[in-house]
């Protein structure tokens, strides 16, 4: 077995702006299999984290719902999406200049800790905004998100080009 060594120092490398949002995407849509999933399989209402994620842009009145509508239903799909990419553009900008992005453990260990800290951010930062994300805190919202993070920095990996930023001409002229 063949170890290499990279260094994960600052480089001028740009993102591959289109594998990131598919990354997000494909982050998203596995996000959203393991949470309501898992919902589903403990018994509980899978209706909750879409009702929660609608309220961002329809209101509080919508978390008193018993079952969401299907406008709810695509307003909730249109944010969490929209987040997805915008994570996954985010993720990107953090991998291909520290070349998080050199191997799959790589990418996956820092999509995991991407992961946490969307959770945190969501869950602890957001709360102030949206004070009902506070009741879905926990093991599960927890494991969904570093799962996203694993699933998008995994998936970037494998959709994207390697894009250097090219070297200005020296000032010299030579």
């Amino acid at each position: 077995m063949e170890v290499h060594m990279h260094s994960h120092h600052f480089t001028r490398r740009m993102p591959d702006w289109r594998a990131a949002a598919i990354a997000g995407v494909v982050g998203g849509v596995v996000f959203l299999v393991v949470e309501i999933g898992a919902l589903w399989l403990m018994g509980e209402s899978p209706w909750g984290p879409p009702r929660m994620i609608a309220a961002i842009v329809m209101g509080p009145d919508v978390l008193s719902q018993a079952a969401p509508s299907a406008g709810v239903m695509l307003a909730a799909l249109a944010v969490h999406f929209a987040l997805s990419v915008a994570l996954g553009l985010i993720m990107a900008m953090i991998m291909a200049p520290f070349r998080f992005d050199s191997s799959v453990g790589m990418a996956s260990l820092a999509g995991a800790v991407f992961g946490v800290a969307v959770y945190w951010v969501n869950f602890y930062g957001m709360t102030q905004f949206f004070p009902w994300f506070a009741e879905a805190r926990g093991a599960l919202s927890f494991l969904a998100h570093i799962v996203f993070g694993l699933v998008a920095a995994d998936a970037y990996l494998k959709l994207e080009r390697k894009i250097d930023r090219p070297e200005r001409a020296s000032a010299s002229g030579g």
